[in-house]
């Protein structure tokens, strides 16, 4: 397992570097921009991600997946690798075609969908599920700290007021196509020459298109929130929604970092027949991701109403209650990305994983229609926290017959206890603060102060590992 700590301090530190960026930008952009500006960023960009999402095919889980399965064999990973490289460039060369008959169509933001379309170029380059299925998370971490680094100054220095809206897209955009292309001098390490008598040019198509289902019903439940709001009320209000989602979803990241450092490890062992292994990890994953999800998502709804008008100014009052009922989902999508991403997808079992993302995308949409009209962007909220539910629900059913559930939530409850009774020290003093940035400070250090020590004392798993850890090192 010390390649797989390793790996997941890598990705989780990177992951949260991912997270530092936007908590620093987000204020300044939402000042600048306005809601008006974060509205038609959001709105433009969720409609670029149907493109990507249909360009890239699957690649992202399928080619991770048979990366792990090949790499310890050098002349199956190279023809692999430019077979799955290759079959993108020109699915996403099929998808840039059809967004430009899109553009053609429409009649508004025309510059933005420009900007925008740049990270439907960066997707033919995006080779980071190669590294990952060799479990070599240094590579794309470095380099993309520096792309970030660099991106993080180009705003600063570029955006300066609603008119240089293009601008910033287009800075977000590139910054993605050139962390891409930075990864491409680390493949030398890994790949030899191309058996040209054994390259099958789509032989993946079929077997990343399996994978490829979920990922449309996972991906365009993320974004269709945005365009539904966008169409059915105001851009303003998907907006609101998108700042919601956007600090949730952040949150998760380290979190869910977990998945993309397990689906390699837990494929390579399925392959060689450890079956009860690939169970135990994910025990271990499942008490670990609750661990830290729990806490994650009573602080969000805790610090909310201070959160939000020092963050993101007055103006997005609206994005309060978004943030307090989304909130709910990092618990949600942590133990599915858990089934899900390290179990269900490395045990190839597909059938169940695709049936309970598609099922949750059309509750999602389903659902989206009269909350919208209901409660607006409030109901677009609901309709999330629904559809994640029904994922979850859907994925634990599924392996009913092969996990121990007893073993699966053997600590869920003493997490829970100690999240609530955060939350409720955390939301008392929110109430009778005053909104400051030093008195937000205060909330969030107490808040996890106060549930880490009530997690040592609940003796839980996590915190019995910590102390087994420290009596080794010292």
């Amino acid at each position: 397992m010390g390649k797989v700590i390793k790996n997941y301090l890598y990705n989780a530190s990177y992951q949260l570097f991912v997270l530092i960026v936007p908590l620093i930008t987000t204020p300044y952009l939402a000042r600048v921009l306005g809601p008006q500006g974060v509205g038609i960023n959001s709105y433009t960009n969720a409609n670029i991600q149907y493109f990507i999402i249909f360009g890239s095919v699957g690649v992202a889980l399928y080619g991770n997946r048979q990366i792990a399965y090949v790499r310890n064999n050098k002349q199956k990973l190279t023809n692999t690798f430019y077979e799955i490289f290759f079959m993108r460039m020109v699915t996403i060369g099929v998808a840039y075609i059809a967004f430009f008959i899109f553009l053609a169509l429409v009649h508004r933001y025309h510059s933005y969908y420009i900007a925008q379309s740049f990270s439907l170029l960066a997707a033919a380059f995006d080779i980071s599920w190669f590294f990952q299925g060799v479990e070599n998370f240094a590579v794309t971490v470095l380099r993309n700290f520096i792309v970030k680094i660099i991106t993080l100054f180009s705003i600063f220095a570029f955006v300066k007021s609603y008119s240089d809206l293009w601008l910033y897209i287009f800075i977000l955009s590139m910054s993605l196509l050139i962390g891409n292309l930075t990864l491409f001098p680390s493949l030398r390490k890994y790949l030899g020459k191309v058996d040209w008598k054994n390259f099958h040019w789509f032989k993946h198509f079929w077997p990343s298109m399996v994978l490829f289902v979920p990922e449309i019903a996972t991906q365009i439940y993320l974004v269709v929130n945005k365009t539904m709001l966008g169409a059915m009320t105001s851009v303003t209000a998907a907006g609101y929604f998108d700042q919601s989602d956007k600090i949730v979803k952040l949150s998760l990241a380290v979190v869910t970092a977990t998945g993309t450092v397990m689906l390699p490890h837990m494929a390579n062992a399925f392959m060689q027949g450890k079956h009860e292994k690939v169970k135990d990890y994910l025990y271990q994953s499942f008490e670990f991701v609750t661990a830290l999800s729990v806490p994650i998502a009573f602080g969000i709804a805790a610090v909310a109403p201070h959160f939000v008008p020092l963050f993101f100014s007055p103006k997005f009052m609206a994005v309060v209650p978004l943030m307090m009922i989304e909130s709910i989902v990092v618990v949600m999508i942590a133990w599915s990305n858990a089934i899900g991403v390290q179990y269900l997808v490395p045990t190839n079992q597909n059938k169940a994983y695709n049936y309970s993302v598609i099922i949750g995308a059309i509750i999602n949409i389903v659902a989206n229609v009269p909350l919208i009209l209901l409660w607006g962007a409030v109901g677009t909220a609901v309709a999330t926290v629904l559809s994640e539910a029904s994922v979850t629900g859907i994925q634990l059913y599924a392996v009913k017959d092969e996990i121990d559930f007893r073993k699966l939530y053997h600590g869920f409850f003493k997490y829970f206890i100690a999240g609530l009774l955060m939350f409720a020290i955390v939301f008392l003093l929110n109430a009778t603060l005053r909104v400051k940035w030093i008195n937000l400070i205060i909330e969030v250090f107490l808040g996890i102060i106060v549930y880490t020590a009530l997690i040592f004392v609940l003796k839980t798993k996590v915190s019995k590992d910590v102390i087994t850890i420290i009596k080794k090192k010292f």
